[in-house]
């Protein structure tokens, strides 16, 4: 198995971190090492697979908080594992409690408040983008858990990068046109980008933030990709918690 686990947070021995990818148990096409229930792979496959991703990072299954993402800027408070419903951001204050974000294209950011012990989970593709979900999770770990911008640290985990996400003129109409590029009548979106300066407008230390530069659409053998494999696409996981 190949788990991604980002060097920012291995300054800070609390913290559980693991991304998947499509590497594990020898899964085979066209799914492969997949962690989703709703992509139509076998079920017990996905439990198996589950398990031993869990088991990696350190984690009981039954400890891990998941949210449906439905592209939404709606925030959750976790205070136990399993399904907190509908929601694209989670936070939790609770210690071993691992807050799961599914991934195949979409952003991932992960947050960790290091002086509030206070750990946060982010989904964000271009609608999330466009309704700022990250920035709202931001300024809700600032008012409701007193988070300073200077005790954070943040990872932005592989995502679809600019070069290969084309989105139509309608789409780029909704951001800032730094983060759009237009080649040959194409329009491509920088969505990492674009939360990239999120973080750095709610003022967290540029030496305080990972942004990864693997690419979920060109990393073929590696990761997942819904606009590279479509309906055959798995799904990763990447968890953040914090130790007990």
């Amino acid at each position: 198995m190949y788990i991604i686990k980002p060097h920012i947070f291995s300054r800070y021995p609390e913290i559980i971190f693991g991304l998947s990818t499509k590497i594990g148990l020898r899964r085979l096409p066209p799914f492969c090492f997949n962690l989703s229930y709703s992509v139509g792979d076998d079920l017990q496959i996905v439990d198996e697979n589950r398990k031993e991703f869990f088991n990696a990072i350190g984690l009981p299954v039954h400890s891990v908080a998941y949210q449906k993402q439905i592209h939404s800027d709606i925030i959750t408070t976790a205070n136990c594992g399993g399904d907190i419903g509908e929601s694209d951001a989670i936070i939790t204050d609770k210690k071993n409690i691992g807050l799961a974000v599914s991934i195949a294209d979409c952003t991932p950011i992960f947050l960790y408040d290091f002086k509030n012990q206070v750990i946060a989970a982010v989904h964000s593709g271009w609608r999330g983008t466009e309704k700022q979900i990250l920035s709202k999770t931001l300024l809700k770990l600032q008012q409701q858990f007193n988070t300073s911008p200077q005790n954070l640290i943040a990872y932005i985990g592989p995502s679809i990068s600019q070069a290969n996400y084309e989105v139509g003129n309608d789409v780029t109409e909704k951001f800032n046109p730094k983060f759009v590029v237009k080649k040959n009548n194409k329009f491509y979106l920088d969505v990492s980008g674009a939360n990239y300066f999120m973080l750095l407008d709610f003022g967290i230390p540029t030496n305080q933030i990972q942004k990864s530069d693997l690419c979920s659409y060109e990393y073929g053998e590696l990761l997942h990709s819904y606009r590279r494999e479509s309906e055959k696409s798995g799904r990763s996981l990447g968890v953040i918690a914090i130790k007990g």
